[in-house]
């Protein structure tokens, strides 16, 4: 899954690197503070000269302003990785549903094709952002500020012998309980906005049979449903506070106690108050590690579920390809169906269409009826090759549809459909959907003869009229004649 993922990085590689050498950069020099700062302390209480004192105070102005400068640019740098990989994510997706066949789009429910393009897309760069960052950060300060609080503090250092494994076990724990509502909530997500898409599209249809109140109780009946199991999940690692903030007291005082009895009892030659402030920083930026290593594991949980889910996207596999030499031309509209079954998923108890055999030649025009539900338009999607045969073959211009480059059968076809719809856009925009490079005299023509052109006429902008999404703003004969042009 990480490799499949990761080859949405591309050019935003060096970003990436870029980030984790300046959050290595970060944590050496914060790390390396409190050392100096400790030593600082101990030559001021020895009564060390006064320019030796401000020129450390200098040495630690400047490792200060190199550390803000190291999170600034990790900072501007992850969020480029970060957005960019995003982008190219959501690209890749896009450009992989485009390729799905009519087979494959049944699979996933638009509702939940939009939830992997925008939250999961969104879960997965804040993963990723997190990994270059915290993922680096907090690991290194863990173990480098433990390596310096041994340096300094000596056997005071035990402290963390005993608070790091009770933070760890509680951050685990907490983790464990709270994964499993995260993990649901995603799920749920898909419900949440089939209801606003269902809603929206049938807004007319809703508000003609006043049913906005069976729609508002559908809709908080799939937010209710979330919200409970966030609130589950965030009181759950709420307690991530407390666990923290005892273990943090606990080492501040342990220190102070312990530390304090060792500077008195051996006059500062075991440790002294420099160390002591030292472990207390220590201490802070090890259980603060601690804490982030527990938070970016909450996130990735979390965020595996959006990974999967988008993975399932790019490694579902399109049903309909181009053979090894496609046809690129068609050579007449002659349709012949011959022994043609037909069903839509291959666990379908019954097919579509059964032993169809039909021979249209070319140039005949010809009606195909039926009662509703015995498979018109099925037959109809077989010939652009929206769907392949279970049994049997399709032939136009004498040519097996599979035997064709798909764009070049497709696109040698003219398709209305049962269902009209417009794009956002002009009336020019729209209708070089067919063809793309039409003049405008050809556009004209073909509204002409689809019987539009009068009443486009009627517009102020005529052609350049916009169309709002859906084509809401013209009526359903107008919306219908558009489509046929």
């Amino acid at each position: 899954m990480i490799k499949k993922l990761a080859g949405s990085i591309r050019e935003f590689k060096l970003p990436t690197i870029i980030t984790i050498l300046f959050m290595v950069g970060e944590v050496v020099i914060e790390c390396l503070i409190p050392f100096i700062t400790a030593n600082l302390v101990n030559r001021i209480k020895a009564g060390d000269d006064i320019k030796n004192v401000i020129a450390t105070g200098v040495i630690l102005v400047i490792m200060a302003i190199l550390s803000l400068t190291c999170g600034g640019v990790a900072g501007y740098t992850s969020a480029k990785a970060s957005a960019g990989f995003a982008r190219n994510l959501r690209h890749d997706i896009f450009s992989r549903i485009q390729t799905y066949s009519f087979t494959n789009i049944d699979k996933f429910s638009t509702a939940s094709l939009v939830t992997r393009l925008t939250t999961d897309i969104s879960n997965t760069q804040m993963a990723y952002m997190m990994v270059i960052r915290t993922a680096v950060r907090s690991p290194l300060m863990f173990i480098f500020a433990i390596i310096m609080a041994f340096i300094m503090g000596g056997s005071l250092a035990m402290t963390f012998v005993v608070v790091v494994p009770v933070l760890v076990f509680g951050l685990l724990m907490i983790s464990r309980h709270a994964m499993p509502a995260f993990r649901r909530v995603f799920k749920k997500y898909d419900k949440l906005n089939e209801s606003i898409e269902e809603n929206v599209r049938a807004m007319r249809v809703v508000k003609g049979f006043s049913r906005e109140d069976h729609e508002k109780e559908k809709f908080n009946r799939a937010a209710d449903d979330i919200c409970r199991d966030f609130t589950k999940a965030e009181r759950i690692v709420a307690f991530n506070t407390p666990i923290m903030q005892f273990c943090m007291y606990f080492n501040m005082v342990f220190v102070l106690i312990v530390g304090s009895k060792l500077t008195i009892e051996h006059m500062g030659q075991v440790i002294d108050i420099g160390q002591i402030s030292a472990m207390l920083t220590y201490g802070m930026q090890i259980l603060m590690s601690l804490m982030m290593v527990s938070m970016i594991y909450v996130m990735l949980t979390m965020s595996s579920e959006s990974m999967k889910r988008i993975c399932q996207v790019l490694d579902e596999v399109p049903s309909l390809h181009n053979p090894e030499n496609p046809v690129t031309s068609v050579a007449d509209g002659s349709v012949s169906f011959t022994d043609v079954d037909f069903k839509y998923f291959e666990k379908a108890e019954r097919n579509a269409l059964d032993n169809i055999s039909i021979d249209i030649k070319s140039g005949m025009t010809v009606g195909i009826i039926g009662g509703t539900g015995v498979g018109k338009s099925s037959l109809v999607q077989l010939i652009p090759r929206l769907y392949d045969v279970s049994a049997g073959s399709i032939k136009v211009g004498g040519v097996d549809v599979r035997d064709y480059d798909i764009e070049t059968l497709r696109s040698s076809v003219a398709m209305v459909l049962q269902k009209n719809l417009l794009f956002s856009g002009t009336i020019k925009e729209n209708l070089r959907w067919g063809n793309e490079n039409a003049t405008d005299e050809e556009i004209i023509e073909a509204c002409k003869l689809a019987q539009a052109h009068d009443f486009i006429e009627t517009f102020p902008e005529g052609y350049d009229t916009y169309i709002e999404q859906g084509g809401t703003n013209v009526s359903g004969g107008q919306k219908q004649r558009l489509c046929i042009a």
